[in-house]
């Protein structure tokens, strides 16, 4: 085996990227402190060609440098737009019949395993807080809560790593 140089992994450029057809998803960041998880969401979301990204609340906006550190350069690629509050952003998003799940520990959650995605819905999904999750009054205008499964002993992922995941999980149902 032999490791491929950037130049051999034929990916897309910035201006490729925003005419190609994008994922059905728009990934909504409730509140995220983290500049560092914000990037991390970017560089996910253009891997799995996301349509948008909505920075909600305390959300940073790019530029920024402790973003692009880790964005590496997603931010020009992915689409965002920022809402003063999480909720003005879900009733733009159910206005325009997106599903929105959030991905919270909910009473009647439905296991990230068993949740069957459904290839003519555009989705939104939530991810809230590094500490306090997605608030309850979003969770509440949810359709869905999806819970990730885990097995050790910590309560939660990064929300980098969660919206990994989730992407990661939605690409490989939706494109069977």
């Amino acid at each position: 085996m032999r490791k491929l140089k950037n130049s051999e992994l034929d990916r897309k450029n910035v201006e490729e990227f925003k005419g190609a057809k994008k994922s059905p998803v728009i990934i909504v960041l409730d509140n995220i402190r983290s500049l560092n998880n914000i990037g991390s969401v970017f560089r996910t979301s253009d891997a799995f060609l996301v349509d948008e990204i909505y920075l909600c609340g305390i959300t940073a906006k790019p530029p920024h440098k402790d973003i692009q550190k880790t964005a590496l350069g997603a931010t020009l690629s992915v689409d965002w737009k920022y809402f003063a509050t999480t909720k003005e952003a879900i009733i733009k998003l159910k206005e325009n019949n997106y599903k929105i799940i959030s991905i919270e520990q909910v009473e009647n959650s439905t296991s990230l395993i068993d949740f069957k995605f459904e290839n003519d819905k555009k989705y939104a999904f939530v991810f809230g807080h590094e500490v306090k999750g997605v608030s309850q009054d979003i969770v509440d205008m949810s359709d869905d809560c999806i819970e990730i499964p885990q097995y050790g002993t910590k309560h939660s992922f990064n929300i980098s790593v969660s919206t990994g995941i989730v992407l990661w999980d939605f690409f490989s149902k939706i494109n069977k």
